[in-house]
C-alpha cells in the first residue's frame, strides 16, 4: 500500500520526521509482530504499525483443588490464529497458595489495529514438584486446570482503565453452573518516552554542484550506533533550485534519536533523480546540540571528510535551527483507550454493472449455502474491527447507483428503506439491511462517489460542535470506474481537515486506477478543481482481487494506514486524549520561544 515513492516528486517528499509510518503487517502472521522485520523497518527508521502491550493479571475467587492448602496459579497467555490454532504468548509466574493472585510476570502482546485479536487466557495450578522449575519449560498436561477465559484484545484497550475482567469457565466454555472466578486483565503500552522534538533546519551560502543551476538540496539526519555505524532516521524534503534552503518542520520521538546526547549525523545533499545524490557537507550534533543552536541564533559550518585520516575540509556553508519544540507525541492506544471512538459507515454501490443478483455470477449475488460474496466479506471483516472501537454500534449504511421504489436513481440512499434513517444497528444490521435493498432495488447507474462523502463528510462536520472524541470512518465498496471522478476528488479534499477516513474497496475485474489516485499513496495529495491540495491523506483502496488470491487480508489492506490517519488529524488539530486533558492545565507541553 502507501510508503512507496516511484516517481521523482515522490523521491523528494519527507520521510521519517513526521507520523511515526506504518509498514505493511506481516500477512502469515495473524497479528503477532515479526521480530525480524521489526529490527529491519526500525533499522531504516520506519516504524510497524503496531503498538506492543504488556498484559498484567490478577485473579479473585480461584477454585481451589489442593487438598491440604491453596491453589498455587499460574497464567498462560494465547493467540486464536486464523485456523483456529493457538499460539503462546507467554506465561506469569507462579504464585503459591493463593485463591486471590496479584502476578507480577506480564505477557507482551502486539497490538495490531488491523486485526481482530481473540486471546484466550487459562489458569492452571500448578503442582508442587515443579515449583523449582521454569515455567516455560512445564508440560500443562502436568497441572490442573482452573478456568478460562477469552476476549478480543481490542476490548482491552478500548476500556477507559484499559482493564477487563472475565469469568472464568470450564474448557472450551463448559462447566456448568460451577465457579471458577474471575481474571482482570490490565493493559499498558510499552513505550520508552512520548516525548518528540520539533525542529526546523535552514540551511545557508551551500556549495552549488549543478552546472547550470543551483542545487535542489536535503537533509538526510542519522542515529549513530555502538558498533560505529549511523542509522537513517528521517529526511527532509527536497527544496528546488535553493542554495539557502528552508525546509518544513521535522518532529522526531525518542525512539528514533535515543536520547538528547546521542549523536546525529546531519548530512547535505542535492537532489538528483538517477539516486546518485552529491554530498554538499555533513556535521555531527545531538538533540541537545541542537537546541543550543537555536538557544543562541548561530549556525554550525558543514565540513567534506577528507581523504586523510583526521582531516576535514570545512565549508562556508551553514546549519541553522530557526525552530525547536518539545512536546509529547501520544499514540493510538492513547486516544482510543481515554474514550475517542471509531464511528462506522458504509455505502455499497448498485450499479448495473455489478450484474443480476439472482444470477451466481453476479458480485451482488447471495449464495443459499452462507458463502458470503465480496460485498458481504468486506462489510463482515472491516466491520467486525471497527465495532469494538465504537460504542453504541449504531451505523449509518447506504447504496448509490440504484434505482429506489419511486423509481427515481439516487447516489446516496438508505441502505434499510427507511427514508428518515440511516443508521442500523452492528454489523449484522448491515448485512440484513444489505440483503434487503438487493430485494427492494433495481441496480442502475452510473458509478458516482460525490453524493456519499459528501453526507459522511456532514455528519463528521456536526460532530465537531458537540464533540470532539468521535472519528469517522468510510466503507466504500464498489466494482466500477468513476464518472464524478473530478467531484470526488473535490468531496475529498473539503474532508480532508475532518475526523474522516474512507476506505475503499474494488470488487469484480474493472480498471481501478482511478482508486490508486484517490489514494494518493504516490505522495501527491489531492488537488481540488479550484487547486486547493488536501490537508491530508484520507483514502485508502486496496482490490478484493488482491484478497481473494492470497496476497493480503482485506483488513490488512484497508485498516494498515487508519491509525496513522487518525493521529495525522488529531496532531494537525492539536487535539490530545481526554484523559490528557483534564491533567494538562498544569503541565502545559514546553515551548522554547
Amino acid at each position: 500500500m502507501g510508503g512507496c515513492f516511484s516517481d521523482v516528486r515522490g523521491g523528494k517528499e519527507a520521510v521519517g520526521g513526521d507520523l511515526p509510518r506504518p509498514t505493511e503487517p506481516n500477512a502469515n502472521n495473524d497479528g503477532a509482530h515479526n521480530d525480524a522485520i521489526e529490527f529491519f523497518y526500525r533499522a531504516h527508521g520506519a516504524y510497524p504499525l503496531f503498538t506492543q502491550l504488556e498484559l498484567s493479571f490478577s485473579a479473585s475467587k480461584l477454585l481451589d483443588l489442593d487438598v491440604t492448602s491453596k491453589s498455587d496459579p499460574m497464567v498462560v497467555v494465547y493467540l486464536k490464529k486464523n485456523d483456529g490454532k493457538l499460539e503462546e504468548l507467554g506465561r506469569t509466574e507462579v504464585i503459591l497458595n493463593n485463591l486471590n493472585p496479584v502476578w507480577i510476570q506480564k505477557v507482551s502482546a502486539a497490538y495490531q489495529f488491523e486485526t481482530v485479536q481473540n486471546l484466550i487466557f487459562r489458569v492452571y495450578d500448578v503442582d508442587t514438584q515443579y515449583h523449582n522449575v521454569p515455567v516455560k519449560t512445564l508440560n500443562l498436561r502436568d497441572q490442573e486446570f482452573l478456568g478460562e477465559g477469552s476476549c478480543v484484545l481490542s476490548e482491552i484497550v478500548t476500556k477507559q482503565n484499559r482493564s477487563l475482567t472475565l469469568t472464568l469457565k470450564g474448557k472450551n466454555g463448559h462447566g456448568g453452573l460451577r465457579n471458577f472466578g474471575t481474571l482482570t486483565v490490565h493493559a499498558e503500552e510499552t513505550i520508552a518516552s512520548r516525548s518528540a522534538v520539533e525542529i526546523k533546519f535552514r540551511c545557508a551560502h551551500l556549495d552549488n554542484k549543478d552546472l547550470f543551476s543551483k542545487s535542489d538540496p536535503f537533509l538526510r539526519i542519522s542515529r549513530t550506533v555502538e558498533t560505529g555505524g549511523s542509522i537513517p532516521i528521517c529526511k527532509t524534503e527536497v527544496v528546488d533550485n535553493n542554495l539557502n534552503p528552508t525546509w518544513k518542520p521535522l518532529c522526531l520521538n525518542m525512539q528514533q534519536f535515543g536520547s538528547k546526547d546521542n549523536p546525529l549525523v546531519i548530512e547535505c545533499f542535492d537532489f538528483n533523480s538517477d539516486g546518485n545524490h552529491i554530498l554538499i557537507g555533513k556535521l555531527q550534533k545531538s538533540i541537545a546540540d541542537l537546541e543550543k543552536l537555536f538557544k543562541e541564533k548561530s549556525g554550525v559550518n558543514f565540513f567534506i571528510p577528507s581523504s586523510r585520516a583526521g582531516h576535514e575540509k570545512v565549508l562556508k556553508g551553514q546549519l541553522f535551527v530557526d525552530q525547536f519544540c518539545e512536546k509529547e507525541q501520544f499514540s493510538f492506544v492513547d486516544y482510543i483507550s481515554s474514550g475517542f471512538e471509531l464511528n462506522f459507515m458504509v455505502a455499497v454501490d448498485f450499479t448495473g454493472s455489478n450484474g443480476d443478483p439472482r444470477k451466481p455470477e453476479s458480485l451482488h449475488y447471495i449464495d443459499p449455502y452462507g458463502r458470503l460474496n465480496s460485498y458481504q466479506q468486506a462489510i463482515t471483516e472491516v466491520g467486525q474491527v471497527i465495532q469494538f472501537y465504537d460504542a453504541d454500534k449504531s451505523f449509518p449504511a447506504w447504496g448509490f447507483g440504484g434505482r429506489t421504489a419511486n423509481g427515481t436513481v439516487s447516489h446516496c440512499f438508505n441502505l434499510n428503506g427507511n427514508a428518515s434513517e440511516s443508521e442500523v444497528v452492528g454489523v449484522e444490521g448491515i448485512m440484513a439491511a444489505y440483503a434487503n435493498a438487493l430485494r427492494n432495488v433495481a441496480l442502475s447507474g452510473p458509478t458516482l462517489f460525490g453524493q456519499v462523502v459528501n453526507r459522511a463528510a456532514e455528519i463528521a462536520a456536526r460532530s465537531l460542535s458537540s464533540n470532539n472524541n468521535k472519528y469517522y470512518v468510510l466503507l466504500i465498496i464498489t466494482d466500477g470506474i468513476l464518472t464524478d471522478l473530478q467531484e470526488t476528488k473535490d468531496a475529498l479534499v473539503r474532508a480532508s481537515n475532518l475526523p474522516l477516513s474512507i476506505l475503499i474497496v474494488g470488487v469484480g475485474n474493472a480498471d481501478f486506477k482511478q482508486m490508486e489516485i484517490l489514494d494518493a499513496d504516490n505522495g501527491q495529495r489531492l488537488e481540488s478543481s479550484t487547486g486547493r491540495i488536501a490537508t491530508r491523506d484520507i483514502v485508502q483502496f486496496v482490490p478484493m482481487r488482491d484478497v481473494q488470491s492470497g496476497q493480503i487480508s482485506v483488513v490488512q489492506g484497508l485498516l494498515e494506514e487508519l491509525p496513522g490517519q487518525f493521529l495525522s488529524y488529531m496532531r494537525s488539530m492539536d487535539i490530545k486524549p481526554l484523559t490528557f486533558n483534564a491533567a494538562a492545565q498544569a503541565s502545559p507541553a514546553l515551548e522554547i520561544l
